[in-house]
């Protein structure tokens, strides 16, 4: 079975692929591809393994081989299912491979805009400590986590972990309903439970529920000082709704991994504020990136290759 990398370097240089050289005869590596490289790439594999190259429809119609596109992430929207379907093509997709790193991440975010973490580094950096009249700074008001409430949007298994790592800072946890579903939901959406959170965490999809989820309107029942975290999906906020609540002293803090494009190519009015006396943090999509995810994604690849050999095997 002739099997191709197209994105290796997405999983950076650390990663062991022996679990994949191990199920396939033939496996090439290409630390990067466009989707026209692709072409030719896959032009007599019988399984792609990607991650964010853009399959679409002309890629797999010419690449008249392959039976099997192993997609190194849970989102598939790189990859033209409909054609995949169609020309009898399997998708398989890796999912809970990072839920560790990205609860670690969100609580990073969290603690850090909880104790106004930008803003003291900032004056840090100003050399507003070595002029202080005594021994500290005090400006920013800082959030004790411990009996503040937490609404988190999304109860899958990253959720629940990050619910499991709040409360253990004596944090209260509140699941919002499922957005779209709220009438089948016997949970109080997101509406009713943002006017009484201290912290909002997102780790839902991005869906045309989701969308602008958190807007200009969700962002005015909020109370003063209240924090929002986006380790789920750009777009999910209205980032530049969120930014002007946070300018005007409505949110007290913003915590975002996730931009609606990415990487940043146009830039975003969040990447500009960065300067600014906020309490804004942003980072680069990497609260996946411990090595111990990267190593689970390439573990459950290589059991999605076992799987679908013994399957093609069976049929």
């Amino acid at each position: 079975m002739k099997a191709v990398i197209l994105d290796a370097a997405s999983l950076g240089s650390d990663i062991d692929l022996t679990p994949l050289h191990a199920e396939v005869d033939d496996l090439t590596v290409h630390q990067a591809s466009t989707t026209e490289q692709s072409r030719e790439r896959l032009a007599e594999a019988e399984v792609a393994i990607v991650n964010k190259v853009v399959l679409d429809a002309a890629t797999l119609e010419a690449a008249s081989s392959l039976k099997l596109i192993c997609v190194l992430a849970t989102g598939t929207n790189n990859i033209d299912m409909a054609s995949a379907e169609r020309l009898g093509i399997a998708v398989r997709n890796v999912t809970a491979y990072g839920t560790a790193s990205v609860a670690q991440h969100t609580l990073m975010l969290m603690l850090a805009l909880a104790n106004r973490l930008p803003l003291y580094q900032q004056d840090v950096a100003s050399g507003r400590w070595n002029e202080s009249p005594f021994f500290c700074l005090m400006d920013h008001a800082t959030l004790q986590l411990e009996g503040k409430h937490l609404v988190v949007v999304g109860q899958g298994e990253l959720g629940n972990h990050v619910a499991t790592l709040a409360g253990a800072f004596g944090m209260r946890v509140s699941f919002a309903a499922r957005p779209g579903n709220e009438a089948n939901d016997s949970r109080p959406g997101i509406t009713e439970l943002a006017p009484a959170a201290d912290i909002i965490s997102l780790h839902c999809p991005l869906t045309d529920a989701t969308r602008h989820l958190v807007n200009t309107e969700l962002l005015a029942t909020l109370k003063p000082g209240a924090l929002l975290v986006n380790c789920a999906r750009g777009g999910i906020i209205d980032e530049e709704a969120a930014l002007a609540a946070l300018r005007e002293g409505r949110l007290g803090g913003l915590g975002v991994d996730v931009l609606p494009q990415e990487p940043p190519r146009e830039g975003h009015p969040l990447l500009d504020a960065l300067s600014e006396p906020l309490n804004l943090i942003v980072t680069p999509h990497n609260a996946w990136i411990t090595p111990e995810a990267r190593q689970r994604i390439v573990t459950l690849t290589a059991e999605n290759l076992r799987q679908w050999r013994q399957s093609s095997s069976e049929a």
